[in-house]
């Protein structure tokens, strides 16, 4: 029987790099000729996977207060003690960048080192600055003693190696999966209800933007000012909404109410709903700063929207040339942005286009990513 140590801070299906821990974890534990015994480290595992029984083991971290810093050296610490009570087994080991340091695999969504996060207030900046030299610290002791790294992009492997010093020849890039039901082309009807369950016009087209609203990596300080601009314009017909929640939530809506047509944009907060989101909705904007793969992009592509995306993020590799249009240059740039917009509404052929890339985006599974993953088992 094959032993699995997995350390990740959640293993839920809830987007993002949760959601690929997750499918990771499921597909090790249901997978093989005989089942695994599968570790699991986390502050947080799905109850389907935690009901694996005889199969799964989880090994529960607390998070004090529901502050990430503080539970993060005691996951560290568990990591390392499983991991020494599994020694003498068939172990393979993987841990997610800088949340323990294992010297086995280690899986990268996120390089700590390839953005330096902004953060609004002397107090919060210093918090954030003091966070982030920690997190790089223990991200590159990390990496660089890891048998292998596993990178969701060639954007992220080449972060690990110039910015985190590890050897090109270690690094491992697999793209992440999808659900192809779950995330497969919106129809007519399924539109409709998406769009009478979130209360939005039938007729309006719907722009979206997906992510935290704690800093101004996701860009939506360049999404707003964009908006601003074109809601200026008597023939720009499209409504946006925002699917995200953070420290800044309530200053936007503020700002929104006192420089925004009313109507022009509404707040959803946190959705755990994302496929009926995507469905409501006409186009993606996300402009990150920073994005080392872009799940929610995939995701929204799968579902047959255009994604307007930085050209920079890992996801925007995946595009094919007949797409280019979507890729911005500088995801800073409001004149840029705008600009894109305007030639997204008047491109009648790009909902088409954009059909053909997620029907070949959605051949891809989660399955496939794991089974990719596991095969790293026996590679020195």
């Amino acid at each position: 029987m094959s032993t699995w140590l997995l350390v990740s801070g959640d293993f839920t299906p809830y987007g993002g790099m949760d959601m690929a821990n997750f499918a990771l974890a499921s597909y090790v534990a249901r997978s093989g000729r005989e089942p695994a015994d599968v570790h699991l480290g986390a502050h947080q595992v799905s109850p389907e996977l935690a009901a694996c029984a005889g199969t799964v083991n989880v090994h529960h971290v607390p998070r004090p207060f529901g502050i990430h810093r503080l539970g993060e050296p005691m996951l560290r610490s568990t990591a390392r003690r499983v991991q020494k009570q599994l020694a003498s087994r068939d172990l393979c080991s993987l841990a997610n960048g800088g949340n323990a340091d294992l010297g086995d695999l280690n899986w990268v969504h996120y390089v700590h080192a390839a953005f330096d996060p902004p953060a609004v207030g002397l107090g919060n900046r210093l918090r954030v600055g003091r966070n982030h030299k920690r997190y790089v610290a223990e991200e590159q002791q990390s990496l660089v003693r890891a048998r292998l790294v596993i990178c969701n992009s060639n954007r992220t492997a080449d972060d690990v190696v110039k910015l985190a010093g590890v050897a090109r020849d270690r690094t491992r890039v697999i793209y992440y999966g999808i659900d192809a039901l779950t995330f497969r082309r919106v129809d007519a009807a399924e539109r409709d209800a998406a769009r009478r369950m979130l209360g939005l016009a039938p007729a309006r087209l719907v722009a979206l933007f997906v992510g935290a609203l704690g800093d101004r990596r996701k860009g939506f300080d360049t999404v707003f000012d964009a908006w601003r601009t074109l809601c200026g314009r008597s023939e720009w017909d499209v409504d946006l909404v925002v699917a995200g929640t953070g420290a800044e939530l309530e200053a936007w809506k503020a700002r929104s109410a006192r420089e925004l047509p009313e109507g022009r944009v509404r707040f959803l907060g946190f959705r755990r709903d994302m496929p009926a989101v995507f469905a409501a909705c006409d186009l993606l904007i996300h402009p990150a700063r920073y994005e080392a793969y872009g799940l929610a992009v995939h995701e929204a592509l799968c579902r047959g929207l255009p994604a307007l995306v930085s050209a920079t993020a890992g996801i925007a590799e995946r595009y094919p040339a007949d797409l280019g249009q979507l890729l911005l240059q500088d995801p800073a740039s409001a004149t840029e942005l705008t600009a894109r917009l305007s030639a997204w509404r008047e491109d009648a052929g790009i909902t088409e286009r954009v059909a053909e890339f997620a029907a070949r985006l959605r051949a891809r599974t989660w399955d496939h990513m794991a089974r990719e993953i596991v095969e790293l088992r026996g590679e020195r």
